[in-house]
């Protein structure tokens, strides 16, 4: 059974501008990105915890993207799975931690 997905406001401007600097690249750059963003997402809804717990903040997990230097970030809210931060593999660690509901 596939998790519930949610992906975050802040995340998705971050995916929407790490498509459009990829797509100045090189058209078709940006898709292919993309694509590996939703396989990524996807494949945590389904496994969600085959990604190993975030050492700075063990209520996360983190992908590694291969192709790309990017981190996807989630964290596993019962039978929802929250994307919090599509983040460039060089940006601040946890700068995206004051995202989301109130703990």
């Amino acid at each position: 059974m596939s998790l519930e997905r949610v992906i975050l406001p802040e995340a998705e401007d971050e995916l929407d501008r790490a498509y459009a600097w990829y797509e100045e690249r090189r058209v078709g750059l940006g898709l292919e990105f993309l694509g590996a963003v939703e396989a990524a997402m996807s494949e945590a809804a389904e496994f969600p915890m085959r990604w190993p717990i975030w050492m700075m903040d063990d209520r996360y997990r983190r992908i590694v993207l291969r192709r790309f230097p990017s981190l996807i970030f989630y964290e596993i809210r019962g039978e929802t799975i929250e994307f919090v931060a599509v983040a460039h593999a060089r940006r601040a660690p946890g700068y995206w931690l004051d995202r989301g509901p109130t703990r």
